[in-house]
């Protein structure tokens, strides 16, 4: 995200700002580039200068939230951990423990032990959660004894929970997602923007593309570091920007509706038992089940897992208790490699498999959607998937601090003081072929319906350039 701002004197499309007196030129090809270049450059200024704030806070609660699985863990070591045994009770028991220490609460999904020397998770709705978590009591399963209790948010437990939202709103509800969502809206561009001015640069070497320029000082250092660790990090900056937006609150509406359209909808097993009853498709294996439990004939959570187990469906598993009017519900949740996601519905009366799901059978836009997530979320491939999402991190983090170097190396101090500096001359879109514009505006729009947050600040840029453009030039009039 380099702010390039040409340095009072020099022409415009000196971009390479040298301080040592020998930086190769810009390349000056004929073609579209030429007059696309200074239009690209300018909406790189602008974005580089005024959404970097919002990209620099999500960056660095990303970087705090990638960390927080491995945290987690040493924090909650306690209710997470116990010695192994030789033996476990079955997971009837471990739940009427928890219902024991929790006789007013609901319990909806139970998270059986996976390893050994891991305990169990059950959950339960209680008075003493917000809506949307789940009280988890964590069991041993080799005893049945409660090792502790802690609220828990779609699988993730106090610490990362805080730093999610953090990441997400900033603890400031619906209103907060705007931030997130503006940010995921502009890293793409910045991204890709910012890729399109760093190829088409001239270099002497063809290994200053990927490393910085050895030698270099000042400002042009700087801007060579920042083009390099670009150069490595784009390919995983727009990953995180597409898959943010997926679950954004305008773009992810309009993502949705066209994935739905396409038949990449994500498919869900049916628990239900009868017409009209409840459903138990759809459930993450913490938040599904109703307030009412199942009445009737239960085999009990034992025998559901075995059912499912026959079916291939074992290993790590959440499973999703019966509501009045639906069955079991058994899902594997392991996203380690090869990941593990089939689940099936299993009748609670006599322990018959209602329906089956495999994730072989998902579409292929479903697959991408839940591995995007996943990624972004640091679930898929374990510590690996977390390290990346870091690194990650902190190449943005590193991109917009020398992105602001390079601007406050060749801002403007001897006549404008107070100045921000100067992106490139307004015009440049006048330059080019009509058979380039139209496409160019036709896409903008496209982009700007698709990525309302988008297209709103893009409009909001363009008519404060227009002002600031009649104001100059009111002014050189004068």
């Amino acid at each position: 995200m380099s702010i390039e701002v040409p340095r009072k004197g020099t022409e415009p499309a000196d971009e390479t700002g040298s301080d040592t007196g020998s930086a190769a030129p810009e390349t000056t090809k004929a073609g579209p580039w030429r007059a696309l270049r200074p239009l690209v450059l300018r909406l790189h200024f602008y974005a580089g200068l005024l959404i970097a704030p919002l990209l620099l806070i999500a960056a660095v609660s990303g970087l705090l939230y990638s960390l927080s699985f491995q945290a987690e863990k040493f924090v909650y070591r306690h209710e997470l951990q116990v010695p192994a045994g030789d033996r476990s009770v079955p997971l009837a028991t471990q739940v009427e423990a928890a219902r024991k220490a929790h006789p007013e609460g609901t319990v909806t999904a139970v998270w059986p032990s996976s390893e050994d020397g891991a305990t169990t998770r059950v959950l339960m709705t209680t008075p003493q959660v917000e809506e949307g978590e789940s009280l988890a009591i964590f069991v041993n399963p080799y005893t049945g004894e409660i090792r502790g209790e802690l609220a828990d948010s779609f699988g993730a437990l106090p610490l990362r929970a805080w730093l999610s939202g953090l990441h997400s709103n900033l603890h400031l509800g619906d209103f907060g997602r705007n931030y997130s969502e503006m940010a995921a809206s502009w890293l793409w561009v910045v991204s890709l923007g910012g890729l399109l001015l760093w190829l088409g640069r001239r270099r002497r070497a063809k290994r200053e593309l990927l490393l910085p320029e050895r030698g270099a000082t000042g400002r042009r250092r700087a801007l060579t570091r920042h083009g390099a660790i670009g150069m490595w990090a784009v390919a995983g900056l727009v990953m995180l920007s597409a898959t943010g937006l997926t679950w954004s609150k305008y773009a992810g509406e309009n993502i949705d509706a066209i994935q739905t359209q396409l038949g990449g909808a994500t498919p869900s097993v049916s628990a239900e038992l009868q017409p009209g009853g409840g459903e138990g498709g759809g459930h993450e294996g913490h938040d599904g089940g109703g307030e009412a439990g199942h009445q009737g004939p239960d085999i009990g959570i034992d025998k559901a897992v075995e059912a499912a187990a026959a079916k291939g469906v074992d290993g790590e598993i959440a499973v999703t208790l019966p509501a009045d009017g639906s069955g079991y519900v058994i899902k594997e949740t392991d996203k380690q490699f090869p990941v593990h996601l089939d689940s099936v519905a299993v009748d609670p009366a006599d322990g018959g498999v209602m329906d089956e799901l495999r994730f072989a059978d998902y579409p292929l836009l479903a697959k991408l959607t839940r591995f995007g997530i996943d990624v972004h979320m640091g679930k898929l491939f374990g510590l690996a998937n977390q390290l990346a999402l870091a690194a990650l991190a902190l190449a943005l983090i590193l991109l917009i601090v020398w992105g602001y170097r390079m601007w406050w190396l060749r801002r403007p101090t001897k006549d404008r003081t107070l100045s921000v500096g100067r992106p490139m001359p307004r015009g440049a879109w006048r330059k080019l072929p009509v058979t380039v514009l139209l496409p160019i505006a036709a896409a903008t729009a496209l982009v700007g319906w698709l990525v309302p947050m988008l297209g709103i600040s893009l409009l909001v840029f363009l008519v404060i350039d227009m002002a600031l453009g009649a104001v100059a030039k009111a002014r050189s009039r004068a």
